[in-house]
């Protein structure tokens, strides 16, 4: 639980943006809520039983148990090929990006990145070291709810997703859950949570708004959010960036394609939507983080260097679901534009930066 001192300490522990080469610090922007909307809390209603008696202990109930549940897990796991690349069954189509190895590598680099950005923290967010609940929303691998868990070992941390992808071997206090966070959430008022994280969401949400009032719902009283993620538009300080023509359309063509597919990427947006839903406290942390190792700061050209795998690892995942899906085109015409992408980014001639953006919130005591 945070007290009433918590937007005192947050202000107090604000880190210090990066620096590049001919760009002055930027400093975090923060908005605040003075009055708290009227919030129509989703309460899910119980499911009714019928009027049937059952022995738990009867075999063939048993038996008919066990095979619903292997049935149900047999389901999960099969797997949608598409373009060369594995997709997640359950709720079929519903997220653009893959599931394999491949992308499971890129999630675990990119969970290296985030904590880089953060000089080594998991979280943005000024939260309690006696926080008891903790959920973790598409955990994807699973790295962030288990270096979660191994920081609060007193904390139960539940990770859910779409994809059964996360380890078997985990701390005793991290446990997940396949789940569709765009769906009615059924956690009972005794499981609200201390502290939900939000990372990477965009393009996976259908109605932001729907799913912050889920989770103002299913916060305790002083409990925060934070929502961590990337703009998808590259910037640039100099001019340069106008000459990455291919790493520009392509940017707007996954924006029109996830549009089109229901489920945006306005990361910037979801500071005002955390008003809108009740929350105080709303701080926006951003970040430039370089495309490449152009940038004269030591801290920013490795992270810069970093970085730039990180979008060339993008650019494929992205573009494939979407581009394929969405706006019809073919694979090998998506081949053609990736590579030009590609090419863009690598090139250190042009001196592109994203802006990364971790926005947190409270939920009034």
């Amino acid at each position: 639980m945070v007290d009433s001192q918590s937007s005192k300490a947050e202000s107090a522990s604000q880190p210090t943006t990066l620096n590049v080469e001919e760009t002055p610090p930027q400093e975090p922007k923060s908005t605040e809520n003075g009055f708290l909307p009227s919030v129509s809390p989703v309460v899910n209603g119980a499911l009714e039983v019928d009027a049937i008696e059952i022995n738990e202990t009867d075999s063939a109930y048993a038996g008919s148990y066990a095979s619903y549940n292997t049935s149900l897990a047999s389901s999960i796991k099969n797997y949608m090929y598409e373009n060369g690349r594995r997709y997640h069954s359950y709720r079929e189509g519903e997220y653009v990006l893959p599931n394999d190895e491949t992308e499971q590598d890129r999630l675990d680099f990119s969970h290296h990145l985030f904590k880089m950005v953060l000089g080594g923290k998991l979280y943005a967010a000024p939260i309690s070291p006696g926080i008891h609940r903790v959920l973790d929303v598409g955990t994807g691998t699973g790295i962030w709810a288990i270096d979660f868990a191994d920081e609060f070992p007193s904390a139960e941390v539940i990770g859910n997703d779409l994809s059964p992808i996360q380890p078997g071997w985990v701390p005793a206090n991290c446990h997940f859950v396949v789940d569709d966070v765009n769906s009615d959430w059924n956690y009972s008022p005794e499981e609200a949570f201390d502290f939900i994280h939000v990372r990477m969401m965009g393009g996976a949400i259908t109605d932001w708004g729907k799913f912050l009032s889920e989770i103002y719902t299913h916060l305790n009283p002083g409990g925060w959010v934070e929502i961590a993620g990337l703009e998808t538009i590259p910037k640039s300080d100099d001019g340069t960036g106008e000459n990455a023509h291919a790493f520009i359309d392509w940017s707007a063509k996954v924006n029109k394609a996830a549009a089109s597919f229901g489920k945006v990427f306005d990361i910037q947006a979801q500071a005002q939507n955390m008003i809108n839903a009740g929350f105080v406290d709303v701080v926006d942390r951003t970040y430039k983080v370089p495309v490449g190792p152009w940038a004269k700061d030591k801290k920013a050209k490795e992270l810069g260097r970093y970085h730039m795998v990180h979008m060339l690892d993008v650019v494929e995942p992205y573009t494939l679901g979407l581009f394929t899906r969405v706006l019809g085109w073919t694979k090998d015409e998506c081949e053609v534009l990736m590579a030009k992408v590609r090419a863009d980014i690598r090139n250190p001639s042009i001196h592109t930066y994203v802006d990364w953006h971790f926005i947190c919130g409270r939920k009034p005591v």
